[in-house]
């Protein structure tokens, strides 16, 4: 599974680590993914998601009915 948000879809950014020498070696900068589960009243049903921090803002905002509406018409399935 990767480290992607289904709200947001970002995934994890890629870069160099850079030592005092400035000799650079590859790194990947992860994304802050949870597993969180969601009462979805138009479902009539709980739905686990793989959100991101700003995913979890982004369903704050929005609302949770508004953002699965998205998510099935992004992934056709939750």
């Amino acid at each position: 599974m990767s480290r992607t948000c289904q709200v947001t879809g970002r995934r994890p950014g890629f870069g160099h680590h850079v030592s005092h020498s400035h000799r650079r070696t590859n790194r990947r900068f992860g994304v802050n993914v949870q597993r969180k589960r969601y009462w979805v009243p138009s479902l009539g049903r709980h739905v686990t998601l793989r959100v991101s921090a700003r995913g979890i803002k982004v369903i704050d905002v929005r609302g949770i009915d508004a953002v699965v509406a998205q998510v099935i018409r992004r992934e056709g399935r939750i």
